[in-house]
């Protein structure tokens, strides 16, 4: 397993998507080097503070050895638990604006005492002259977009969870077959590209050969994607390296997709032929970055069509998951006209 990044400025973040979300610099851009992390806590000072801010009256002030706060990456505005990354978007500016002024004047000054790293101003607001002002006074990036709030939160969510997150290399060729990610591994010299390729060439698409990369970036999703290095190349014996890309076009290629199957090719004798299951196989769950992944394993054997039997294990797991299981249909069946026979 790779180490996942640690941090990222607000000048990289700004650069990697002011075009995909059309983001604009319009103050405090002495913060420019703000780092966003995958977690901080806020300063006891400022924990203090917030407490002593809604103390009862006659209530001593708490001390400095309160417990951190953890600052999430990406939220709309929030005074109590803070966002790395604040949007402001429609809602909140009118909330903003409803106050009082003194009430205006806490809120900002609770926001700013958080330390955001950034603020964005979304939905093409215009921006409130009180809050550019006090962005260049404490040196915090203000950025604004016509985006929608919620596109803005999302986008950027998803990309700081997938640079954040730990980063596991599998050696195997990662597939898109039914429109579902599967990984397909084994010893070497098995055959895993020559399937691959035949799996191309049934109309199904290549994500990575030899070393795909997997991230978790929700707690039961996995993603895997494949290294710059290696995208569009598959590499079959006796041919080489070839450029998928090239040879069967753009729709032969997918950038990434959730893993939801893996499928071990396995040699075997008659012997340990004998020992899979009949009616079950060999469905069992692997742990891959602490998320169960169903696991299939499939005899390579002359004579297998092994592209067949991956899109049928592949259509089986989608009925299994959709609650069908014909192993459990089949003996259902048997047990019934098991009785009526019995009966008769």
């Amino acid at each position: 397993m790779t180490e996942a990044i640690n941090q990222i400025t607000i000048e990289e973040l700004f650069n990697t998507h002011k075009e995909k979300l059309k983001l604009e610099w319009v103050a405090g851009r002495e913060g420019i080097k703000h780092i966003i992390v995958p977690e901080e806590s806020i300063p006891e000072t400022s924990i203090s503070r917030i407490e002593n801010a809604v103390k009862k009256p006659g209530e001593p002030k708490k001390n400095k050895s309160a417990p951190s706060i953890s600052k999430s990456l990406v939220g709309y505005l929030n005074l109590i638990h803070p966002h790395q990354i604040q949007i402001l978007g429609n809602m909140e500016i009118y909330y903003l604006e409803s106050l009082r002024s003194v009430s205006r004047q806490d809120a900002l000054k609770r926001l700013f005492k958080n330390d955001p790293a950034c603020i964005i101003i979304a939905d093409g607001c215009e921006v409130p002259s009180i809050l550019k002002r006090k962005c260049n006074e404490k040196s915090i990036p203000l950025l604004t977009s016509s985006f929608s709030s919620t596109k803005i939160s999302d986008t950027l969510h998803y990309y700081l969870a997938n640079l954040f997150s730990d980063v596991l290399t599998i050696h195997g060729v990662y597939m898109e077959v039914m429109a579902t990610g599967v990984l397909i591994t084994g010893p070497s010299g098995i055959g895993k590209s020559e399937l691959a390729l035949e799996l191309i060439s049934r109309g199904h698409r290549l994500i990575s050969d030899d070393a795909p990369q997997f991230s978790r970036i929700q707690p039961d999703i996995i993603n895997g994607t494949c290294p710059p290095t290696l995208r569009d190349f598959l590499e079959v014996r006796g041919l080489g390296i070839i450029n998928v890309r090239e040879i069967f076009g753009d729709s032969a290629i997918k950038k990434n997709k959730y893993l939801r199957l893996i499928i071990q090719l396995q040699p075997m004798d008659n012997e340990h032929l004998q020992d899979i299951d009949r009616l079950e196989g060999t469905y069992r769950a692997r742990k891959v970055l602490d998320i169960d992944i169903p696991e299939i394993t499939l005899p390579v054997a002359p004579g297998r069509n092994l592209a067949i039997l991956v899109e049928c294990a592949t259509r089986n797991h989608l009925l299994r998951i959709s609650g069908y299981n014909a192993s459990e249909i089949f003996a259902k069946r048997q047990q019934k006209s098991i009785e009526k026979s019995n009966h008769g």
